[in-house]
């Protein structure tokens, strides 16, 4: 998923705002600094989440036979493959 760098600011932002209002949550850093490692964060999970979906479509497209996008069997394996990639990096 592709987020524009405003919106991954905004992001960002918002959860270290949610993170500095609860009580139990104490900030060791600066502001600033939470939120830009919070950005870098999302980025790096995004970046992740995108290879994750490739490598679940290239496996899609590696099938002896097409299996249109959109279909039942598309979507269940697309699932399949994905989550056997997570497994993969262990999460």
């Amino acid at each position: 998923m592709r987020l524009s760098r405003e919106k991954l600011n905004k992001l960002a932002s918002a959860s270290t705002e949610a993170l500095a209002g609860m009580a139990n949550v104490e900030f060791q850093e600066g502001y600033d600094d939470i939120r830009q490692e919070m950005r870098r964060i999302l980025e790096e999970l995004l970046m992740n989440e995108e290879k994750l979906d490739k490598a679940a479509r290239q496996k899609i497209e590696n099938q002896t036979r097409i299996i249109p996008e959109g279909t039942p069997e598309w979507s269940i394996l697309y699932h399949k493959y994905y989550n056997e990639e997570v497994r993969k990096l262990g999460i």
